[in-house]
């Protein structure tokens, strides 16, 4: 009676466990309430015709198995509203179960097509679990079905660190419930009264005999597997999605940011209308945003974003930011994106795909007019600007992606941007700068022809007005901002949108806009808007800044050939000049004599001073004042000598980049043949580290053996990177009066 009781129960828990194990991937409580009713049907049709014959368990559990079937599909059709009859509905799921699945964006929505196939997997593990255990009384061999159905589980899950927290109990309920099962079908004593003494002897003999062999085969496998098994616990789980191929974007869709200009161009199309509905403290004009251009190749923005098949739901909500809720009906909007307010998390009337680094919303097929559907999104708040000034962006080597410019930027917009960085440090400020030269310079028109290549963007910044020069629409403001922001080291990616207007719902062609972000840690992306605004009184580029021509093109004459009425002007006064000559000739002698003495005397205090004075600065600034005074003089050695070197460091490096690029910088150009290679240059890393120290802890910072290692780091540095120039370098350094009167630059 034990038997038949703890053993149906023991498999019944261990499916269910199964189902729970999935569980945390879907969306609500559907899934796991369906898997719990398939293990139940399963096993306890197995447990009623187990005196029967065994031929009788197959058919009796596929009639059960269909009504289940049944029963999932009109459920999870009525959830996740799916129109349709329940066999065409079903029949559509059981093709499309496992791409799906293996598709779709997590959490997973409830849908015949991703419910169906753990629930049919559940009750076949059950049938043969059941059989197995129940009928057979085979209780360790019954385990194999709900075991395979565990790890499909752990696999389907992959590495969601989410599921995997939601789920630790799992496993150790399972085995308890394994080890329940066992105890329940252990058999019953076999008499051992009845045996006499050598039989004892020998049964006891061969129960110890396996106790000894068994140990050693696990102390065996311990010893070698226990290793691999154990660095398996830091390693990423397999992601199966990774397989499959998710939902692609046609060209028109990859890069949208070209049909600005036609969307301008017509700016009475009516592409869709919007009813926005903000909650408590969210823009009450909010931005629809359509995509999000991650990738630049010189030439074009693309999106290249990774779309899932997701449900209603889209991700794991944080809760943060005002909710605002839109019903969207397209009208001549065409393509596969679907406009939404940022940040979406919820999607009725049309079953989507999800990008969830982007936040963007693709339909499965092309919009079509007439389309409606709802979209309930999270607004995120924006930082202040307080909280941005102190801001950090991710590495180059984090952010590589977003800071990438393939190609030959052109030698006038690198101008630009270094010229635009200089004296400014913070990334943010960085940012500013570009944003607010853009508006301040530049024309926004609705007529300027589409492109955002390198061509383009130069000929936008430095074009003649007369040629189109100097004004576009939003999209070369924002292709112009994010080149020259990635050309100072911040991370960038573009959006494409569309304006809403308090009191009205219609969203035309004039409305269709452009605008960078840029990404800032703890913040994440952060939009900037370089377009002029209402009051701005647009300055000459000329008056600001004026790049240098190309090393292949002379530059253009800075004043104008004389005409010829001024050409013969200096003939007229030549005589007169020549008549003075003789009168002034003995004085000019004399004095032609002492400017030459007086020359010679410059000359040589020159040499003579301009080395004693450098020295003497040196030693002074490195050996004189608190330990963060001399540290800072410290870096400001090394950076002088980098200036030197005739390898400045670019103004936009942080202390830690400046460091790499010093040893990088210290290094020869090329190797010469037959000359052997020099020990490497003294690392500044501490260094840097210690400037650090010093910008935010300031008189609280580094002591006194800090101030003489940075000391003794910088004068190695400087002294090893001036032995590696040339001669001539060298005996330049020594007589260089420039240092004198150069400031820090960090």
């Amino acid at each position: 009676m034990v038997r038949r009781v703890f053993v149906p129960l023991a498999l019944l828990g261990m499916l269910i466990l199964s189902g729970l194990q999935l569980a945390p991937i879907y969306n609500g409580t559907l899934l796991p309430l369906l898997t719990t009713v398939a293990a139940a049907g399963a096993v306890l049709i197995s447990v009623a015709v187990r005196r029967l014959p065994a031929y009788t368990a197959a058919p009796a559990s596929v009639l059960g198995l269909a009504v289940m079937v049944f029963v999932t599909v009109r459920v999870s059709a009525k959830a996740g509203q799916i129109a349709g009859p329940v066999p065409d509905v079903a029949r559509e799921a059981l093709g499309n179960s496992i791409p799906r699945l293996l598709t779709a964006l997590i959490p997973i929505e409830p849908q015949p097509d991703t419910v169906l196939l753990p629930v049919i997997a559940t009750w076949l593990a059950g049938l043969a679990a059941a059989e197995a255990g129940v009928r057979y009384n085979r209780v360790l061999l019954s385990y194999s079905a709900p075991t395979a159905l565990f790890g499909g589980a752990l696999y389907l899950v992959g590495p969601d660190t989410t599921a995997a927290r939601a789920t630790t109990w799992i496993p150790l309920a399972y085995a308890a419930l394994a080890i329940v099962g066992l105890v329940a079908s252990a058999r019953p004593d076999l008499g051992g009264d009845a045996l006499t003494g050598a039989q004892r002897r020998t049964l006891g003999l061969r129960v110890g005999a396996g106790a000894a062999a068994g140990l050693a085969v696990i102390v065996l496998l311990s010893q070698f597997l226990g290793p691999a098994v154990a660095e398996q616990g830091n390693a990423t789980p397999v992601d199966p999605r990774n397989y499959v191929t998710p939902p692609q974007l046609d060209a028109l869709d990859e890069n949208p940011l070209v049909r600005l200009s036609g969307w301008n161009l017509n700016k009475d199309q009516h592409l869709f209308d919007a009813v926005v509905q903000p909650g408590p403290g969210a823009q009450e004009e909010p931005v629809i945003r359509l995509a999000v251009l991650n990738d630049y190749d010189g030439v074009t923005w693309r999106i290249g974003s990774v779309y899932r098949n997701a449900g209603r739901v889209l991700g794991r909500s944080d809760g943060d930011g005002p909710e605002v809720t839109q019903t969207i009906t397209i009208d001549e909007l065409d393509g596969r994106l679907l406009p939404g307010i940022a940040t979406p998390e919820r999607v009725e009337g049309v079953r989507v795909a999800y990008d969830a680094e982007t936040g963007t919303v693709a339909l499965a097929d092309s919009l079509r007019k007439g389309l409606t559907y709802t979209v309930t999104s999270r607004q995120k708040p924006l930082p202040n600007d307080q909280e941005l000034l102190v801001a950090e962006v991710p590495t180059p080597e984090q952010a590589a992606r977003f800071v990438a410019l393939p190609g030959k930027v052109p030698d006038s917009i690198a101008q630009l941007s270094t010229h635009l960085g200089e004296g400014v440090s913070n990334p943010y400020q960085r940012a500013f700068a570009i944003q607010q030269w853009l508006e301040e310079h530049y024309k926004l028109v609705a007529d300027a022809p589409s492109g955002h290549a390198y061509p383009n963007v130069e000929h936008f910044l430095f074009g003649n007005k007369q040629l189109g020069g100097q004004k576009g629409t939003s999209e070369q403001f924002t292709a112009a901002f994010a080149v020259l922001a990635r050309l100072a080291g911040l991370p960038t990616r573009v959006a494409v949108g569309f304006q809403t207007h308090k009191g009205s719902t219609a969203i035309h062609g004039a409305d269709a806009i452009a605008w960078p972000e840029v990404e800032f840690k703890g913040f994440g992306w952060v939009p900037f808007d370089p377009l002029p605004k209402s009051d701005t009184v647009q300055r000459p580029v000329e008056d600001d800044f004026k790049p240098k021509a190309p090393p292949s093109q002379p530059p253009p004459p800075s004043v104008p050939p004389p005409s010829a009425d001024t050409s013969t002007a200096p003939s007229h006064s030549a005589p007169a000049s020549a008549a003075a000559a003789p009168a002034t000739g003995g004085n000019t002698t004399l004095l032609a004599l002492a400017a030459t003495s007086a020359a010679v005397v410059l000359v040589l205090a020159y040499f003579a001073s301009v080395p004693l004075v450098l020295a003497n600065r040196r030693k002074r600034r490195l050996t004189a004042g608190p330990p963060s005074v001399r540290i800072d003089a410290a870096w400001n050695e090394v950076l002088i000598g980098l200036r030197q070197a005739g390898r400045p460091a670019p103004p936009h490096l942080t202390a830690g980049e400046v460091a790499r690029y010093a040893t990088q910088a210290a290094e020869p150009r090329a190797h010469v043949p037959g000359r052997s290679l020099r020990p490497a240059v003294p690392p500044v890393d501490e260094l840097a580290t210690l400037v650090n120290a010093v910008a935010f802890a300031g008189a609280a910072g580094p002591g006194e053996p800090q101030a003489a290692r940075a000391t003794a780091a910088a004068t190695a540095y400087v002294d090893d990177l001036r032995s590696r120039r040339p001669w001539w370098r060298r005996l330049l350094w020594t007589f260089d009066p420039r240092p004198l009167r150069w400031h820090r630059k960090r």
